[in-house]
């Protein structure tokens, strides 16, 4: 049985970002982008299945080793403004 999907060790690049859908980190990596903040995904989703989850599904985000300070403090950053700006649809309706 396949145990826990762990990243690719690879020289000189360190994963900063797991998630199990593409799109996620899509949106991550065209964020550090706009940082000049250089990154590579690594899908190990077997498109054989239409899987979102588990350890077939697994999308990760890489930087340079010399990046990665910079780029864990903007996820960081990024990863706070999203729950700073939670949407409740009902909020600005009037009773």
């Amino acid at each position: 049985m396949l145990r826990g999907s762990e990243p690719n060790k690879i020289n000189n690049w360190v994963c900063v970002l797991e998630r199990g859908t593409e799109y996620e980190v899509e949106l991550a990596k065209n964020y550090l982008s706009n940082l000049k903040i250089p990154s590579n995904i690594l899908s190990k989703r077997d498109s054989s299945y239409s899987l979102n989850f588990g350890e077939m599904s697994m999308v990760y985000l890489y930087v340079p080793k010399e990046f990665e300070a910079k780029a864990r403090k903007a996820l960081a950053e990024l990863d706070s403004q999203e729950d700073e700006f939670d949407f409740d649809p009902n909020e600005d309706e009037e009773d």
